[in-house]
C-alpha cells in the first residue's frame, strides 16, 4: 500500500480548502489541462458548493464522475447532473460517463465508500478486479439500493488508480471501521482491493 494519511475531524470547509490546494498544485506542475474524478452521494455536494466559490482556474479542469446511475441528467438520481449544476457555471468541463469512455490519467481521484465497502459503483457483488481490461463497466448492484434502484456506470479499479493521488471522504463510525479493516488487510471488499492496487498517496478524511 502507498503512503496513507488519515485526517480526522475536518469539516466541509477544511476539505474544500485542502482539495483546492491540491488542484492548484496539480495545475502548477502541468502545462496541460488536468482531469479529476469525483463521487456522487450526499457527502460531496456541500464541498463542491464551497469549491465552486473559490478562485480556481476551472476552465483548465475536466471533471469526471466516478460513477453514475443510468438516468437522464435532469433526474434527481443523476450524479453528473448535480455535478454539472455546481461546477459547470464556474467553468469546469463536465464529462458524463459512457460505456465507451476512455478516461484520462487523473490528477486526483476523489472517492467515497459505502458501508458495504463499495467504491464508485463497484459493489461487492460485482467482484471488481484490479486488472480489469475495461475502464468503465455497466453494473447492476445486488441488492439494488432502494433510494436509487438503477443500473450504474462505474469507473473500474484500474481507471481509478490511474491517478496521481487518491482522496477519500468517509463519514460515520461504521464506515470508518470498514476502512480501517481494509487498511489492516482484514477483508477483500472493493475498497481493500483498490487500496492494495493504489500506486500513489492516499488521503482519507474521516
Amino acid at each position: 500500500m502507498p503512503k496513507l494519511e488519515i485526517i480526522e475531524g475536518a469539516d466541509d470547509g477544511a476539505i474544500a480548502a485542502w482539495f483546492a490546494e491540491r488542484l492548484r498544485a496539480a495545475l502548477a506542475t502541468s502545462p496541460e489541462d488536468i482531469a479529476i474524478t469525483v463521487p456522487g452521494g450526499s457527502t460531496p455536494f456541500p464541498i463542491f458548493d464551497r469549491l465552486a466559490a473559490m478562485d480556481l482556474p476551472w476552465h483548465r479542469i475536466a471533471v469526471w464522475p466516478g460513477d453514475d446511475r443510468i438516468v437522464d441528467e435532469d433526474h434527481a438520481a443523476s450524479n453528473v447532473g448535480k455535478i454539472r449544476a455546481r461546477l459547470e457555471p464556474v467553468g469546469a468541463r463536465i464529462v458524463p460517463l459512457t460505456e465507451e469512455a476512455q478516461p484520462p490519467h487523473f490528477a486526483i481521484a476523489w472517492l467515497g465508500m459505502g458501508g458495504d465497502g463499495h467504491i464508485a459503483s463497484l459493489f461487492p457483488n460485482t467482484d471488481p478486479q484490479v486488472d480489469d481490461p475495461h475502464a468503465v463497466r455497466r453494473i447492476t448492484p445486488d441488492p439494488l439500493p432502494p433510494e436509487a434502484p438503477f443500473d450504474r456506470l462505474s469507473l473500474t479499479i484500474p481507471a481509478l488508480t490511474d491517478s496521481d493521488e487518491i482522496v477519500f471522504v468517509i463519514r460515520g463510525a461504521d464506515k470508518r471501521a470498514v476502512f480501517d479493516a481494509a487498511i489492516r488487510g482484514e477483508h477483500d471488499l472493493p475498497v481493500a482491493r483498490l487500496l492494495r492496487a493504489a500506486r500513489h498517496k492516499v488521503t482519507c478524511f474521516c
